[in-house]
């Protein structure tokens, strides 16, 4: 599969990525809803917020699980977002890439992944760090696109060439799963979720403009424009509802066998 990967610090979007991704309080509920009905929230103490970017979930999850975050990214200009934003003293923010967790092995009860699955190089070496540095009892959320809702996206049709950069970048449901599956997992839970991104077309314009989506920063500016434009006139029409997007979530716990060699906490790999 061919795919490109963005390194956001030789780039402008972490300036502006949460003007055009948070989609505000009502979305981060619907997903901290989502996330709880499907894990034991009890036995949740610590969270790696993995491919964390500005931290768009990282207050939430410590607030509604009462829990430490670790947040990690490779991003610096990301996590410098994500530490002005920051409140309180349970969040923590560490420069770290997917392949190589810099935390020791069996730090934290769930580890939560938004939209950064199709950025990781090694998705499968991903998968083992994982299995690393969960407790044996633990969770993993993959809150993800995949190639099966492309044709739903809202921008697509607006933006033909992104449907082949898209087809490049993201995995399919069940390619997906099996990453997971070989190093030890199980899907325990996979689901579509229907979030509301903008009130209206024009308002979904102006988030797109902001700059702050890695496969419309590919395009040429007329491009670009051209979409802009399209959106707006498309917004313009009556009967118009608020823009919505499907967003793939996967539950994943490690099977018996695996959880049963899993490393304790007390004397796992150090902080690397």
């Amino acid at each position: 599969m061919r795919s490109f990967k963005v390194d956001y610090d030789r780039t402008s979007i972490p300036a502006v990525y949460d003007r055009g991704r948070d989609h505000g309080p009502e979305v981060l509920e619907l997903w901290m809803t989502v996330i709880e009905s499907h894990v034991d929230g009890g036995s949740i103490s610590t969270i790696l917020d993995l491919g964390c970017g500005t931290g768009r979930f990282s207050e939430g999850l410590a607030s509604r699980f009462s829990a430490r975050v670790v947040g990690v990214d490779p991003s610096e200009k990301m996590l410098d977002q994500a530490r002005r934003k920051r409140q309180g003293n349970r969040i923590y923010y560490q420069r770290g890439t997917a392949e190589a967790i810099p935390l020791m092995d069996g730090a934290v009860d769930m580890i939560f992944m938004s939209m950064s699955f199709h950025h990781f190089h090694d998705p499968q070496r991903a998968a083992r760090e994982c299995r690393r540095v969960l407790r044996a009892d633990g969770s993993v959320v993959v809150r993800t696109g995949t190639r099966e809702q492309i044709p739903s996206y809202p921008y697509v049709p607006f933006f033909p060439s992104t449907r082949s950069m898209l087809e490049d970048l993201l995995q399919n449901h069940s390619r997906l799963c099996a990453t997971f599956e070989t190093v030890g997992f199980r899907c325990v839970e996979s689901r579509i979720v229907t979030q509301t991104i903008a009130p209206s077309w024009s308002a979904y314009a102006d988030k797109l403009s902001a700059g702050g989506d890695s496969v419309l920063a590919r395009l040429s500016e007329d491009e670009l424009a051209r979409g802009l434009e399209a959106i707006r006139r498309y917004g313009d029409g009556p009967g118009r509802r608020p823009v919505v997007e499907p967003i793939d979530v996967l539950f994943f716990r490690l099977r018996e066998s695996a959880a049963s060699q899993a490393v304790a906490p007390v004397g796992g790999r150090h902080d690397r």
